[in-house]
């Protein structure tokens, strides 16, 4: 592994043993301890305390726990039903295509984040909420690029040849197409996951994500912007958190784009 990579591969796996900690620990985020409201940061709790007394490490623990667990969820259900219909369009191709281009520009059309606004508040606050909400809105990157990479390979001579010969799509699909499109659509994940944390902590944010007591990075800072003056440390330590991740997870997307030698996924 390249030594630039190290520093962001070791918080990343931080915070992935975090949310895992998150499931399996018995932390108590929502206890509430009025001695230690708004006590600021020291060698005992390194976080400090929220305007509840509430201990704002184990928070952010279990906002690790929230945040990826969402963001798996939704990457895995967008990587699917995009790549599945991304192929289906360009192998298939005529109106078919046409009409899958069309979705997709038609979600294009409208910036993502909105979108999910939109959806979140037809749907209603909640996590399985988010995660549908989020799911209709990233799913489009993942079916544009598989149908790119599907059309670039879809006339070459093995994949040709094993239609001549009779072989079902599907197999098709599985065995010669897929492998060869893996690689860039595995990259667009990891720039995805980014996204869906910032998503899912812009719709904790405005409170159209995971409700309280439940501990989110976005609802988080939400709580902490109405001490700011008094305590600061409410708003910096889920906001670093956000930005250590989102940044590391960028770093790791291009630093397997540079090693596969895919270029321009973003």
């Amino acid at each position: 592994m390249n030594k630039k990579f190290n520093i962001p591969f070791f918080v990343i796996v931080f915070w992935f043993v975090c949310a895992i900690l998150g499931f399996i620990l018995p932390f108590q985020p929502d206890d509430i301890v009025l001695s230690k409201i708004l006590l600021s940061p020291n060698w005992e709790q390194w976080c400090g305390y929220d305007h509840l007394g509430r201990s704002i490490c184990e928070r952010l623990v279990m906002g690790a726990k929230t945040s990826l667990s969402v963001a798996i969820i939704v990457v895995s259900i967008s990587f699917i039903i995009g790549t599945f219909f991304g192929v289906i369009g360009a192998w298939l191709g005529g109106i078919y295509d046409k009409f899958l281009v069309v979705i997709i520009d038609i979600f294009i059309a409208f910036p993502g984040i909105l979108l999910a606004i939109v959806l979140a508040g037809l749907l209603g606050p909640g996590l399985i909420n988010t995660v549908i909400a989020l799911s209709v809105v990233s799913w489009v990157g993942f079916s544009r690029l598989a149908r790119i990479q599907t059309l670039s390979i879809k006339n070459r001579d093995h994949i040709v040849a094993a239609y001549a010969l009779g072989t079902l799509d599907y197999v098709i699909a599985l065995k010669h197409i897929f492998p060869l499109i893996i690689s860039p659509i595995i990259i667009e994940a990891t720039f995805s996951i980014a996204s869906v944390i910032i998503a899912e902590a812009g719709l904790s944010f405005l409170g159209l994500g995971v409700q309280p007591p439940a501990a989110s990075w976005g609802s988080m800072i939400r709580d902490g912007t109405q001490y700011m003056l008094v305590a600061p440390h409410m708003v910096l330590g889920p906001g670093f958190a956000i930005l250590s991740l989102v940044l590391c997870i960028n770093i790791l997307g291009d630093y397997m784009r540079d090693n596969m030698d895919i270029k321009d996924l973003k």
